[in-house]
């Protein structure tokens, strides 16, 4: 009982401690996120306007695939619930639906122990700090890009878990290179044609790795959301499991102590009665 008792004061503590921090990356997750899709939307828009003839940027063109490459996005620490054995269940799976061979770039612990152990090409890992700013991933991209343009790589995905809310964390792979512009569907006012300085092409060039480096800032921040929210709600269900347990000890403990009580009255009683005899 004492020791069921201080472990539920170890994982009240760590309850807390991931819910302050949980709160403020579901923030910045979620803050993120418009950005990102508005950036999407006008790279759709500037792969509109090139010409058939015009040569396409290394990041839009699709070559054959020969190998892949993930970028495998998993939680830094452990007691984070089922997170971890679910993203490297999604990460062993899609390394197996993939006809050519496929290489890993990991950033977390967890993704990069299982790589190691599960013989699986791996090009870099990474561990970043808490509350990462975009610099701190700015390695990351460095990497995946000089694989892809180097002409190592042929396709890269981006393996992370989706922030849903904070008991539903959803593994996703999404592709980010070679980039698929998404067609705008809705406009708020028709027909409307953007004029981009100093060109549309310039822009375009310059705006492909900024797209890149948010996308991968983007899942990064996901990531540290979930690890988090995942966490608090392991250790409050551990804290639950083990009050529920000192309340099981406790009502055999109060059993146990008053049949030794009985015992000793009944004992007493019969050498009262003997000495009587």
């Amino acid at each position: 009982m004492r020791s069921v008792t201080s472990i539920a004061k170890v994982t009240k503590a760590m309850e807390l401690v991931a819910g302050s921090k949980m709160r403020k990356s579901q923030q910045r997750a979620l803050q993120g996120r418009p950005y990102a899709e508005k950036m999407l939307e006008v790279l759709g828009d500037l792969a509109k306007q090139q010409g058939d003839d015009e040569q396409k940027h290394a990041f839009l063109t699709v070559r054959p695939v020969q190998r892949n490459l993930v970028l495998f996005l998993s939680p830094n620490r452990g007691l984070a619930g089922g997170l971890p054995s679910n993203m490297n269940r999604r990460a062993a799976t899609f390394a197996l639906e993939q006809e050519e061979p496929v290489s890993f770039v990991t950033v977390g612990r967890k993704g990069r122990d299982f790589i190691a152990r599960t013989s699986q090409q791996l090009v870099a890992d990474f561990t970043m700090p808490d509350y990462p700013e975009l610099l701190d991933t700015l390695p990351v991209t460095r990497i995946v890009l000089d694989e892809y343009e180097g002409g190592h790589v042929d396709r890269v995905f981006l393996l992370y878990p989706r922030f849903i809310n904070t008991a539903v964390q959803q593994p996703s792979v999404k592709q980010i290179l070679p980039i698929e512009p998404v067609d705008i569907e809705d406009r708020t006012v028709e027909d409307v044609d953007y004029i981009y300085e100093p060109s549309p092409q310039a822009v375009f060039g310059q705006l492909l790795p900024r797209y890149i480096e948010m996308t991968i800032y983007q899942a990064i921040l996901e990531s540290e959301a979930c690890e988090l929210s995942a966490r608090m709600v392991a250790m409050r269900n551990a804290t639950e499991a083990a009050k529920e347990m000192i309340q099981t000890l406790t009502l055999v403990y109060n059993k146990v102590r008053q049949e030794q009580i009985t015992k000793e009255l009944l004992d007493i009683v019969g050498g009262v009665e003997a000495m009587k005899a």
